[in-house]
């Protein structure tokens, strides 16, 4: 059994452009922690950096071929179509879905997830909404193949076809899913990064705490010595991105009557 996780990655991030190759440490960018962060889980077999066909993210492929991590261009606004292609053409028979802008995503909940998943009698599993990990630290996936295939040639909606799982949550009566959330309410926390003030937060985090990989404990025990780090990016928005793409299926003429509903927006 081949378990994979694609990282979905691009430069064209609308509120933080170029974001993915933003310095965090000395040379260390934004996809460099996150690679560095997964490559501490006990249980993936590979690692995956699924960009766009675009010529401004050659920038993001430029940067891994020293590296020797393997990468896979697809769609730019198919992100759904892009995952499926690259899943196949890896020939993946699990994925885990991580997205760029977490660099402090913790291997031990990747690994906990997946975990999960192999005890069987699932197509999916996650955190879940609404939230209990702090944003970015859990933002994980876990699905088979099939799942994912299933979700490709029924999902039509562009939110579905951009936020590549968002389809599972909202037709949970399609798919047998499980999820592992937190002993602990921390989704006031976030360490994702969308915005330069994201940025700059988990920056400073970094700096503060020696230990690789960086683990979302850790993270919390230095806010509680210094709860003033809090305030750097603590006005921020639930799940912006995707109330956007909802908009934007609104406007298309797709009905999104379920929005009192949705599991992601609770």
């Amino acid at each position: 059994m081949l378990i994979g996780c694609i990282v979905q990655a691009r430069m064209g991030s609308t509120r933080l452009p170029g974001k993915v190759i933003m310095k965090i440490e000395n040379n260390d960018t934004m996809i460099d922690f996150v690679i560095h962060q997964l490559q501490f889980s006990k249980t993936l077999n590979k690692i995956i950096i699924a960009t766009t066909t675009l010529s401004e993210d050659d920038q993001i492929i430029n940067s891994l071929d020293q590296k020797q991590i393997n990468f896979f261009r697809g769609s730019d606004q198919n992100v759904l179509t892009r995952f499926y292609d690259c899943a196949k053409f890896y020939s993946l028979d699990v994925i885990v879905r991580i997205t760029s802008d977490c660099p402090l995503i913790d291997p031990q909940i990747v690994d906990q997830l997946i975990k999960k998943f192999l005890e069987g009698d699932c197509d999916f599993v996650s955190a879940g909404f609404p939230r209990t990990f702090p944003q970015g630290s859990a933002d994980i996936e876990v699905f088979s193949f099939k799942t994912l295939e299933k979700v490709w040639l029924e999902a039509k909606k562009l939110s579905d076809r951009e936020h590549v799982c968002t389809y599972i949550y909202n037709n949970p009566e399609k798919f047998k899913i499980k999820k592992v959330p937190n002993t602990s309410d921390y989704s006031n926390f976030k360490w994702s990064v969308d915005r330069e003030n994201d940025l700059k937060f988990v920056k400073e985090i970094v700096k503060r705490i020696p230990q690789r990989p960086i683990l979302t404990n850790y993270i919390l025990n230095l806010l509680k010595n210094e709860p003033e780090l809090i305030d750097i990016n603590k006005n921020f928005i639930f799940e912006e991105g995707y109330k956007k793409s909802i908009k934007e299926d609104e406007k298309l003429g797709f009905l999104n009557s379920d929005k009192k509903n949705n599991p992601i927006l609770k």
